[in-house]
């Protein structure tokens, strides 16, 4: 079983020092350890690992570490280790490498202090705000006289049924609706929308106007007494679903706030740990030779 270790640099699973040296193979003067090889089971995600428990499996890995090394000999061999994308992705893993390295002096998110938490809360407490949302159906025809009956006979009531009636027998989208089994009573829907303005509330399916009306409609099943034409067609709009505006508190907030928190310390972590680096080492950049890097697309 794994044990926390009290630094960095302990060797992992439990192993002692001098069990971490040990040699387990050798590809010509590379040396791999037990302590390589923990570290290798160490980086797999828990359920990866259970598949390494009898020797058969062990050995399986261990080749696999083998024919590691047995191929980055070859590659050094023909020179690839050279190559530009070879040099690229160390220095990404070597970035990677630092900045996790860095990001152990950061808090964990639920050991970030509750006051930082509850300033944060209050200084964005609009975003955590929940408009009231509605749910939109609509008939849509593309003829306008036979829209107006059909919007006379859709305002008689609020009949869930009767709706979806008169939407399989008028609406353009009728045919694909029933393909799909889509009952009387959730005819036409279009999904939910927030309030127009609300950029959270938006819904490719519900065009601005449609929108715009659902937000007039008092209760649910209303249906909007006028045609709403957008882009050829003729909507007839109905209220199918309300669910009133809501302020999440702190509590329910909180995780999401903690979250955050560590987001913008590790980003600002990483901003001055280059700061840092940009002071020690000399940086210069060609502003000119960089306005002449152009594109394909441009």
């Amino acid at each position: 079983a794994q044990t926390e270790q009290p630094d960095a640099g302990a060797p992992p699973l439990g192993l002692t020092p001098e069990q971490a040296a040990r040699v387990v193979a050798r590809v010509d003067e590379q040396k791999i350890t037990l302590g390589d090889y923990a570290e290798t089971l160490d980086r797999m995600d828990p359920f990866d690992r259970l598949r390494y428990q009898t020797p058969e499996k062990r050995r399986e890995l261990l080749n696999e570490m083998v024919d590691l090394e047995l191929l980055a000999i070859e590659a050094k061999r023909r020179g690839l280790d050279k190559s530009p994308e070879a040099q690229e992705s160390i220095r990404q893993v070597l970035r990677d490498a630092v900045l996790a390295d860095a990001r152990k002096a950061l808090p964990t998110p639920t050991e970030i202090p509750i006051d930082e938490v509850r300033a944060y809360y209050e200084a964005h407490k609009d975003e955590y705000v929940e408009p009231e949302r509605r749910r939109v159906s609509a008939i849509v025809m593309d003829d306008e006289q036979k829209a107006k009956a059909t919007l006379e006979a859709a305002s008689k009531g609020p009949d869930a049924n009767a709706w979806g009636k008169l939407f399989f027998e008028s609406s353009v989208t009728a045919a694909q609706e029933k393909r799909l089994g889509v009952p009387p009573d959730l005819a036409g829907d279009l999904g939910i929308v927030g309030p127009p303005g609300d950029k959270k509330g938006a819904n490719v399916k519900v065009p601005e106007p449609v929108r715009a009306v659902a937000f007039k409609l008092a209760k649910v099943g209303d249906v909007h007494g006028e045609l709403v034409p957008h882009e050829g067609k003729f909507y007839i709009v109905r209220l199918a679903g309300q669910t009133a505006g809501h302020e999440r508190s702190l509590g329910e907030a909180e995780r999401q706030i903690r979250v955050e928190l560590l987001k913008q310390k590790m980003k600002k972590l990483e901003d001055d740990l280059a700061d840092e680096l940009r002071k020690k080492h000399k940086v210069e950049i060609d502003e000119a030779a960089l306005a002449k890097v152009t594109s394909k697309q441009d």
